[in-house]
């Protein structure tokens, strides 16, 4: 049986182990280590282009938000209009952020372990397929 969805599932739950293990002792768990990496790249967004990005629900991406506002990671400032939000990481969470990369590449490095560059390229051609498939 050819489950593929399942399998792509159970291999982010455990990279989402993997991570939360990493990471948590540094104060950051992997629910908002996506949310960090997407801001270090933009440098700032809104919460609907961060919703959209994660493909979570606007209520969730703002709870989790203000958790990390409280935390010092992100500040929410007021867009154009009352509605709209714009983020973008603190010092002290770009001052982190190195940590928190080299946690999450070490992951990465034991994943990919004896898989090699060919493989690699097929297999993420393969879920930016499966990705645009389902979009």
């Amino acid at each position: 049986m050819n489950l593929f969805g399942h399998k792509a599932n159970q291999l982010a739950r455990s990279f989402t182990k993997k991570l939360n293990e990493k990471i948590s002792p540094l104060g950051l768990y992997a629910s908002q280590w996506g949310i960090i990496l997407y801001l270090y790249e933009k440098k700032q967004c809104t919460q609907i282009e961060l919703s959209q990005y994660l493909g979570v629900e606007a209520p969730t991406i703002t709870r989790t938000l203000a958790r990390m506002e409280e935390m010092g990671w992100v500040i929410r400032e007021a867009g154009n209009d009352k509605r709209e939000r714009h983020i973008k990481l603190t010092e002290k969470a770009c001052d982190m952020f190195p940590q928190w990369y080299q946690a999450a590449n070490n992951i990465e490095i034991e994943a990919i372990n004896d898989i090699d560059k060919d493989e690699l390229e097929i297999f993420n051609n393969i879920l930016e397929k499966m990705r645009k498939n389902l979009d």
